[in-house]
């Protein structure tokens, strides 16, 4: 069981407790929060609350959130589209919309789920919830994945992404045109400072980032990067 305590700050306008804990819980949606008021797992000064309780300042609130109980993930019949294939790694054209991984909301359907289908088995080091998985793309952003077969190339390949020995590289399509034809743009990226469940370039603690980017096309208002 994983406790919180939490303050609402004196100085801030009222609040539905809700907003505040989904904003305020690393990872925990907003539906997720409701369910946690609803089944009592939440308490406002000592006290069961509403989901619609208005914070005015100054509340106590403790929040206590069960274990997730995960499934091991079965294998899928879903198509890829596979680029590469040997003994110790599979190549994937991920299309956009497919989670890598399961996870809170996303139990089936995922890349992993059609990957244990293709290839029987994949390595255990990720654990029950990433077998194989060294990287990860975005449920929205399509591209190539490599996933390891093998405990040894999955050691390998983590080795080489640690070290930044692979090279990836991204094409997006951007409102506007840069004024420049290459750039770089280099800071921090942290958790956001008032918004818990976004990454922001704003945050004073986090990784150091450096992304190079290049204009390869200019459509008027939009520009392929």
């Amino acid at each position: 069981m994983n406790s919180s305590i939490l303050t609402f700050p004196l100085d801030s306008e009222p609040m539905r407790l809700d907003l505040f804990l989904s904003r305020e819980l690393p990872g925990e949606t907003r539906a997720a929060v409701q369910r946690l008021i609803e089944t009592g797992n939440v308490l406002v000064d000592g006290k069961q609350a509403k989901v619609s309780l208005k914070l005015k300042g100054a509340e106590n609130i403790s929040v206590e959130i069960p274990p997730l109980q995960v499934a091991e993930p079965l294998p899928e019949a879903i198509p890829l589209e596979v680029l590469y294939e040997d003994s110790d790694l599979i190549v994937i054209n991920k299309q956009a919309g497919m989670v890598v991984h399961p996870g809170a909301g996303n139990s089936s359907g995922t890349l992993v789920n059609a990957l244990l289908a293709h290839c029987t088995d994949l390595s255990g080091i990720g654990g029950e919830l990433r077998p194989g998985i060294v990287h990860r793309l975005d449920k929205d952003t399509s591209g190539v994945l490599v996933a390891a077969k093998n405990d040894r190339s999955h050691q390998s390949l983590s080795s080489q992404f640690s070290v930044h020995s692979i090279k990836r590289i991204y094409q997006a399509l951007v409102y506007g045109s840069p004024a420049e034809d290459t750039g770089k743009i280099e800071g921090i990226i942290g958790r956001h400072p008032t918004e818990r469940l976004r990454q922001s370039g704003k945050a004073r603690h986090g990784k150091h980032a450096v992304t190079r980017w290049r204009v390869k096309e200019r459509y008027g208002r939009i520009s392929l990067v």
